[in-house]
């Protein structure tokens, strides 16, 4: 065999072996070595599974307690699982998902750096601007969030309505273990990794420099990745920037000297570490516990992300529709990667304060 014909046989070779080993189980997908289009198509028989799962739902009764205090009313999990048997249309969505979105995937090798060797499979999705002069900005969702967070601005971030105004390439990646990212299969996977990644990613499309908005775990994923490439990373947006309040402010606050804008900013987090935060504690110890039963309940995961969403995200109607698809986000790959990621950013935040 000639060495042009054998070297091209390897490569047909390894792009198989790739596209064999990140094959889901539940959508169809290949990563190949460079950006591709991608379109979602969850398999008909895992959708025809879970309506199964979720028209078997088994109820919880409610105790005579404030609305909320331990999670989602009765009314909540009936009234999400009728829709979701009875009119829910996950291939309406689907349909609505790759017509709103240009989608992609690839893969990326995290380089020396990273203690993860294997090429990292992506999902994405890039718009880019008409203008010139676009900045490429990275855009990172948190938990339980997907790259469906940019789809609000995405229109005013590409085309802003005042050419004053600055343009942006808008690149949205889903997290290893969310949308349609595959989970990596060891641990040790973090925020830093997936910074490795994603500025693997920007290089990739050939964006040198870039800026990056971070929510949630996605502002701890922008934090290592303006530390550790500074020469690409121009500027950060992070909307997750929490000051704990120290023992000053919480005596300020006990004798009322504190302003209207701290007793508000303290009550909320008083509210959160002592109302809301019980997934935080959960998937940063245990997050394969919960995620086994989670796996099995669709219904019983919409629950467990919308009891979040519900309690911080304000001006935001949550109809049964939206807690269905935001849910499935996750339900479809399986939750566990998502829940996951909270110990292993957490182990991470431990590290290195």
């Amino acid at each position: 065999m000639a060495f042009a014909a054998r070297w091209t046989f390897v490569a047909l070779f390894l792009a198989n072996a790739l596209t064999k080993v990140f094959a889901a189980d539940t959508f169809d997908a290949t990563y190949g070595s460079s950006p591709a289009p991608f379109k979602i198509n969850v398999h008909p028989s895992f959708i025809d599974e879970t309506i199964l799962k979720v028209s078997h739902t088994r109820y919880t009764k409610d105790v005579d307690e404030p609305v909320f205090a331990s999670g989602p009313p009765r009314h909540n999990v009936t009234t999400v699982r009728d829709y979701w048997v009875n009119h829910y249309d996950w291939f309406d969505v689907q349909d609505r998902l790759n017509a709103r979105y240009k989608q992609f995937t690839t893969s990326v090798l995290t380089g020396s750096r990273s203690n993860f060797t294997d090429p990292v499979p992506l999902h994405f999705v890039h718009h880019r601007s008409n203008r010139s002069d676009a900045i490429p900005l990275l855009f990172i969702h948190g938990w339980p969030g997907s790259f469906r967070e940019v789809n609000e601005i995405l229109d005013g971030l590409i085309n802003p309505p005042n050419a004053s105004s600055p343009a942006f390439h808008v690149v949205a990646p889903s997290i290893p273990g969310f949308g349609f990212s595959p989970a990596p299969l060891k641990s040790g996977w973090g925020a830093r990794e997936t910074g490795y990644a994603f500025h693997a990613l920007m290089q990739q499309l050939n964006y040198t420099k870039y800026v990056i908005q971070g929510g949630d775990l996605g502002a701890f994923v922008l934090q290592f990745m303006a530390a550790d490439n500074p020469d690409a990373v121009v500027s950060v947006l992070s909307n997750f920037w929490i000051i704990q309040s120290n023992a000053t402010d919480l005596q300020r606050y006990s004798a009322n000297l504190t302003t209207a804008d701290e007793n508000a900013y303290i009550t909320f987090l008083n509210l959160f570490k002592t109302q809301l935060a019980g997934y935080l504690y959960i998937q940063d110890t245990k997050p394969l516990q919960l995620a086994i039963g989670m796996t099995d309940s669709p219904v019983g995961f919409a629950m467990w992300i919308y009891n979040l969403m519900a309690g911080i995200v304000d001006h935001y109607e949550w109809t049964p529709e939206r807690i269905i698809t935001w849910s499935m986000m996750y339900y479809i790959q399986g939750p566990y990667g998502g829940m996951r990621f909270y110990k292993e950013v957490r182990r991470e935040v431990r590290q290195y304060s």
